[in-house]
């Protein structure tokens, strides 16, 4: 006999299909069951379409009332492009609604939950709570910060080089990894480098599945002193849009009016003695829709990043392979610490294998 449980991981299941394609939304999955038989389930497919208890609810038509609706997360209670799903759920005449966490917008976390109580129907809150929160990591940071969510993406040998002296990088990590970077590109929203790896790669940034194009991100390019060359891959805007962000002192220059000519966007920031305020660069990111950042930056720029405290989550690939050297290079670059305190402490999360090569997802643990 299936429990509370297994329902809420069905529609667990169904939300996580939609991930990358809902943003700025949440990804939602809802099962409706009566009797022991699921009657409706459905998704929020995309940004603008109908959440995930409406699809639930047109399946099982008539079905619905007196039945158990389980859903990942706290049904809205607002008018958005669509109307709120909470009068649904009480005009359906359920009996119970199990849901796995409230919604983390604090301005309306809860009302959903009690516009549904206060119809006399039965909700359960926290079934499965701990995998819906992570699910939505990218959504609830949203709400809570009005930034980007941030990952930190790089590969390295089992000794921690990221590149040769000279920057010769390719390739660390083998195929099957790097299929599966492309599958994370796919997800997301943007992805982040620094010029040095614009000048020593010319890089496209784009994405290539093995089923499919797949989604070109939006490309963000870090540029304090704007020597992007006229002619580099990231300024030919046909592939994907290019976002450069650089100091507020070229905002009138000429190369900056004929890089807009062929369609490259700016973003001007401060500098500080760390280099271009990031923290400016993602309120601003996040202005323009952007609600996750895929950095795939080098050394530098992975440093910057981490002194800011601005990277949310670890994405590592680690390649059987020992480059040793002293010269070269690490994927955290920067100021050199004095003690081990000064390390940022990191929570493992999860380990796969991808052909010969170990992939590492971690979290920065929060005080």
């Amino acid at each position: 006999m299936k429990t509370d449980r297994d329902y809420m991981q069905l529609a667990l299941n169904l939300a996580a299909s939609a991930l990358g394609k809902t943003n700025p939304n949440p990804v939602v999955g809802a099962v409706l069951v009566k009797n022991g038989v699921i009657v409706g389930s459905g998704l929020h497919r995309k940004a603008g379409e109908p959440h995930a208890e409406v699809h639930a609810f047109n399946m099982a038509g008539e079905h619905a009332e007196g039945a158990t609706l389980y859903v990942t997360l706290e049904p809205c209670s607002h008018y958005g492009k669509t109307p709120p799903c909470a009068n649904l759920v009480v005009k359906s005449k359920v009996a119970r609604v199990v849901v796995a966490t409230r919604d983390p917008n604090p301005e309306v976390a809860g009302r959903g939950i009690r516009l549904i109580e206060e119809a006399g129907i039965k909700v359960e809150v926290g079934v499965l709570e701990e995998e819906a929160l992570k699910l939505n990591e990218r959504f609830i940071h949203n709400m809570l910060t009005s930034r980007p969510f941030v990952l930190s993406k790089f590969a390295m040998t089992l000794d921690g080089k990221i590149a040769t002296q000279n920057g010769h990088s390719q390739w660390i990590t083998g195929e099957d990894a790097r299929s599966h970077v492309h599958e994370i590109r796919n997800d997301v929203d943007a992805i982040l480098v620094g010029i040095g790896t614009v000048l020593a790669d010319n890089p496209k940034l784009t994405t290539r599945l093995q089923k499919g194009e797949g989604k070109n991100p939006i490309r963000v390019i870090l540029d304090s002193n704007l020597r992007v060359p006229l002619e580099s891959n990231i300024a030919n805007t046909n592939d994907a849009k290019t976002i450069i962000v650089t100091s507020t002192i070229y905002e009138d220059t000429d190369k900056v009016a004929t890089l807009k000519d062929q369609g490259v966007s700016f973003i001007f920031v401060q500098k500080t003695e760390l280099g271009l305020d990031l923290e400016q660069m993602l309120g601003e990111l996040y202005k323009q829709g952007i609600t996750d950042i895929l950095v795939e930056g080098g050394g530098e720029v992975n440093a910057s990043f981490l002194r800011a405290g601005l990277i949310d989550k670890y994405l590592v690939y680690i390649a059987p392979k020992v480059l040793g050297g002293k010269n070269s290079k690490t994927p955290f670059l920067g100021q050199d610490p004095q003690s081990m305190e000064e390390a940022v402490e990191l929570q493992f999360d999860s380990f796969k294998q991808f052909g010969q090569d170990l992939f590492v997802v971690a979290y920065p643990i929060k005080g």
